[in-house]
């Protein structure tokens, strides 16, 4: 009687042991799991903020420096408006750069300069479209100014993207060239490089929106 006590005593501590042990187990292997899925969360948000600053460095290292108001803002082509029929222009004042977004991903950036921002000289905040008046120079008398290269995207003619302006004799206006992609100078138009000028005058197309702010 003794006996079979005895056997079902240590009977019974061998599956106490045994349970405990697989207890054991299970939580080891739930710690080391997690422990994998936290280092993998991990690498990925290290691998994604990577990619973000490359992103974001890839399209500083681009950018035309210093600044050189005859040439194109970006080292690289131009895109081929044809591949993006979904592009829209966006003009920030505060950063005075004008970006080419494809939705939300951004094809080129050119320097600009936005009007100046007084009650008669600042560029109008909004969103609008490209207009069908476009030509390849004009003068005004009343501000003595002129420039090549114009896109209207407001009032017919009043409000363009233009290159940098020249004078009554043609001549590039100094200042106004080297405050390109630094600080308003316009009498509300979007002022440009030349080339960046050029190449919006011939590719940009009739109703592309222009969102301004």
């Amino acid at each position: 009687m003794q006996r079979k006590s005895l056997v079902i005593l240590l009977t019974s501590i061998v599956l106490i042991i045994s349970i405990l042990t697989t207890g054991m187990v299970k939580v080891i292997g739930t710690a080391h799991a997690t422990e994998r899925t936290t280092a993998t969360t991990r690498q990925t948000t290290r691998k994604t903020a990577h990619r973000t600053k490359s992103a974001v460095n890839s399209q500083s290292s681009v950018m035309r420096t210093p600044i050189n108001w005859r040439k194109s803002s970006e080292t690289v082509a131009y895109p081929n408006v044809n591949d993006y029929p979904d592009l829209w222009i966006h003009v920030s004042l505060a950063k005075q750069r004008m970006t080419l977004i494809n939705h939300h991903h951004v094809l080129y950036t050119m320097y600009v300069s936005t009007g100046v921002p007084t009650v008669d000289r600042k560029t109008p905040r909004g969103t609008y479209h490209v207009q069908a008046e476009r030509g390849k120079y004009f003068y005004s008398s009343s501000v003595g100014e002129g420039a090549s290269y114009w896109v209207s995207w407001l009032n017919h003619g009043e409000y363009l993207f233009h290159a940098t302006p020249v004078d009554a004799q043609g001549h590039f206006i100094k200042s106004d060239a080297n405050d390109l992609g630094k600080r308003p100078s316009s009498h509300g138009c979007v002022h440009l490089s030349v080339a960046d000028a050029k190449w919006v005058y011939q590719n940009i197309k009739y109703g592309t929106k222009v969102v301004i702010d």
